[in-house]
């Protein structure tokens, strides 16, 4: 993954280029912001590192950025004279403060790569999902995914996505056979489709996959109260597999818009009871910009 980072301060474009190569990166340093978005339309960079200053409109700023790559880009805005809230208006993906602390820069990267390879994902045609009971196909959760990117640039508006997979999928399907394992999914899609409130969309985004669109929260944490109701009502469900022979690993993801940020990850094995297995259940939760969630 490519990075830019447009910045006229030499010391932190130097402290943040010696880091991104420590994680293998092959960061790019444009001082001007003219030569940056000559850069981006002739080699588009999705991942930028921007301090607006001197220019006041940082909103102008993180706009003509994106107009010039035809994809999304992720946009890190730096400032020693801006907040997160300041950088979530003007339409950044992220904000990191400055003097930087390059100790938690490898996590704007994580975002950013989980950001762009959902957008990949989502907007990859070669596969969808047709609607069905109260499920909408991929494609069309796309276009409300893409909206709620534009809402979040035009209006600081967040998203919270909350993914409920089978991560061995394809193990049940090698060992007790495909119908199993699609007996499991759509399983799983009944289950998901009843415990959701009215005002939640929910989708198909993979064979294995469902995820769940929270708009406008009340309050900060009722995604993350969402999640944990999630995992804690699939630990105690039945009969979603149709075979004896593998049990079954749920994940439940609870993923910011626009940052990209995991803020939370639920783990639990189900056999044919629906009995959880202590000893391989666990609750991950992550940081948001080094403050507790």
């Amino acid at each position: 993954m490519k990075v830019l980072i447009i910045d006229r301060d030499e010391i932190t474009t130097q402290m943040l280029k010696a880091k991104f190569e420590s994680l293998g990166l092959n960061p790019v340093v444009e001082p001007s912001k003219n030569d940056a978005v000559v850069r981006l339309k002739q080699d588009p960079i999705h991942v930028i590192f921007v301090d607006p200053a001197p220019v006041s409109n940082t909103k102008l700023v993180v706009s003509t950025i994106r107009r010039a790559i035809p994809k999304y880009a992720y946009i890190v805005l730096m400032s020693s004279e801006m907040e997160l809230e300041d950088s979530m208006n003007a339409g950044g993906n992220s904000f990191l403060p400055k003097p930087i602390d390059s100790s938690n820069v490898g996590e704007f990267v994580k975002n950013a790569e989980r950001l762009t390879d959902l957008t990949e994902k989502l907007g990859d045609e070669t596969e969808d999902f047709p609607s069905a009971g109260g499920v909408i196909s991929k494609s069309a959760f796309n276009q409300l995914y893409l909206s709620a990117l534009e809402r979040a640039d035009r209006y600081a508006e967040k998203t919270s996505l909350l993914f409920i997979a089978i991560d061995n999928y394809n193990d049940i399907e090698t060992m007790d056979g495909r119908q199993s394992a699609a007996y499991s999914s759509a399983t799983l899609s009944q289950y998901l489709v009843r415990i959701r409130r009215q005002s939640d969309i929910i989708a198909q985004t993979g064979p294995n996959e469902y995820c769940l669109m929270l708009q406008r929260p009340r309050y900060e944490a009722e995604p993350l109260e969402a999640a944990k109701r999630f995992g804690e009502f699939l630990g105690k469900i039945e009969n979603i597999t149709s075979s004896d022979l593998t049990d079954i690993a749920l994940s439940v993801k609870l993923m910011d818009i626009p940052t990209g940020e995991l803020r939370a990850h639920y783990e639990l094995t189900l056999n044919k009871a629906g009995v959880k297995s202590p000893a391989e259940s666990k609750i991950a939760t992550a940081s948001t910009f080094n403050q507790p969630v």
